[in-house]
């Protein structure tokens, strides 16, 4: 009830009447309700709120600087800035669709709050450079998390891996099986794939430590305001150099949204396995109660939703990417309207992307591996088959000839129900005289995994030093 009056109090002051727009004076007719409600933003770019009272503070400061502002009136700027923060997060002032967007909000209550000096504070910028740079404040600040948490994922990752470093499992093509590999080996895999991503963001970032302000609308400003100390004082290592560029490209917001598509479309896959292996077909691990819900009809279901959701969110993060990609598409320097449909996209993929990465290391970490059944499944289906081919090989027979020859192995054992370890050695050499007795200490599970001993290799040794690697590289700052 209490906000409901709240929300008429402000609606009362901040109805749009003839004139009263803070860029009214040109206009002689009240702006329509349809047009406002379309052309409002505040709805959702309230969120950078906190990064445009610390752009403006720093503007201030840099106006103070020029001699546009002196040292008092730069000094109730900052502080008037500061209580307009205040009144919004208390919900003593809520914006609404009359203030447009977060900018003119917070520009009209410090108006409202210190006279006419509030007005003082928009000389030498425009909605244009304020926006690109609250923008920037806003993916700088979240970069910085995702990175930390991308982190997170790969050493939990390397810890699952290293807490079963001696299971073996079956590695799959085309959903087959086809040769055994260690499970820590698979894990280590997306660990790569992680670390790639994080990589990724982390070169993002450098080309998001760019301040645009001071670009002005299009044109750069006439104002003599020292851009590199405002920068210095938000943290900025760069200042951009091309005012047109700065107030219309979203170059940034499409390298993030690419690199939140590439990740959870990793994130998507590690999921689709772990959905699988959680099976009653595969039964090669089981999820936690914590991470796992239950059917409203069912009652003996155990169903994997988080990882399912994961899976699935990788199509809406991916969709915001093409949704930016259509806004920029064709659009004339400088700004455009356009650009405001920035903001959504930009906001449901970083939330989406934290979401998954925050959960999906404690499920990992609470995850049960089955090493026995995982173990047994390498014993069916023919995966030492390429090992018995490499062991003719390395007998003196040409791999092609190999290959038809325990093409012809398996065959035979299929049809007369075996797995090739039932195989008797005569058995064998009906197929090629080069076999000998100790083909049946080749064609093992652990036999198989310790040949591939190459750098990247399944070979327990290959994958120990592997996970050293990454471990190392874990601990490195940041």
């Amino acid at each position: 009830m209490a906000k409901k009056k709240l929300d008429k109090k402000n609606k009362e002051k901040t109805e749009p009447k003839q004139g009263t727009k803070l860029w009214g004076g040109r206009f002689s007719e009240a702006t329509d309700r349809l047009t406002e409600e379309l052309n409002a933003s505040i709805g959702f770019d309230i969120r950078l709120l906190s990064h445009d009272i610390k752009g403006s503070v720093a503007h201030a400061s840099g106006l103070e600087r020029a001699g546009i502002l002196t040292p008092k009136e730069r000094e109730k700027i900052e502080k008037g800035l500061k209580s307009v923060e205040e009144d919004i997060l208390s919900g003593r002032f809520v914006p609404t669709i009359a203030d447009e967007d977060i900018h003119m909000a917070v520009e009209g209550r410090l108006t409202s709050k210190i006279g006419s000096l509030g007005g003082k504070l928009h000389t030498a910028r425009s909605r244009n450079d304020q926006v690109a740079l609250d923008t920037r404040l806003f993916l700088r600040e979240e970069t910085t998390k995702v990175i930390k948490l991308l982190k997170e994922l790969q050493k939990t990752l390397c810890q699952v891996s290293e807490k079963n470093i001696d299971v073996i499992m079956p590695g799959y093509t085309h959903l087959q099986r086809a040769q055994p590999i260690l499970f820590a080996h698979h894990m280590l895999a997306y660990q790569e794939m992680i670390k790639r991503d994080r990589e990724r963001f982390t070169e993002t970032l450098k080309r998001i430590d760019v301040m645009p302000l001071g670009s002005g609308a299009l044109a750069g400003s006439p104002y003599n305001i020292d851009r590199r100390y405002v920068a210095k004082l938000l943290g900025f290592k760069k200042i951009s150099t091309n005012s047109m560029d700065a107030v219309a490209s979203r170059d940034v917001l499409l390298e993030f949204l690419s690199n939140s598509a590439i990740l959870m479309i990793n994130l998507s896959r590690l999921s689709e396995e772990l959905v699988l292996w959680n099976s009653e077909e595969f039964g090669f691990i089981e999820l936690s109660d914590a991470f796992t819900t239950g059917s409203s009809i069912m009652p003996q279901k155990k169903n994997p939703d988080i990882a399912e959701l994961t899976r699935g969110k990788s199509g809406r993060v991916t969709g915001n990417l093409v949704t930016l990609l259509m806004v920029m598409k064709a659009l004339p320097l400088a700004y455009n309207k356009d650009m405001q449909e920035d903001k959504e996209p930009l906001f449901d993929s970083v939330d989406t992307i934290k979401a998954c990465l925050q959960i999906l290391s404690p499920m990992l970490k609470k995850m049960k591996v089955k090493k026995k059944q995982m173990r047994k499944a390498t014993e069916e289906g023919f995966l030492m088959a390429t090992d018995a081919a490499d062991y003719l090989v390395a007998s003196g027979l040409p791999f092609r000839q190999a290959h038809e020859a325990i093409g012809k192995t398996v065959a035979f054992a299929a049809k007369n129900n075996k797995n090739l370890s039932d195989l008797s050695l005569k058995e064998w050499q009906g197929f090629s005289k080069y076999f000998k007795a100790d083909i049946l200490e080749v064609i093992t599970p652990e036999a198989s995994i310790n040949s591939r001993t190459l750098t990247g290799g399944t070979a327990f040794k290959s994958v120990k030093s592997e996970l050293s690697k990454a471990k190392q590289e874990l601990r490195k700052k940041p």
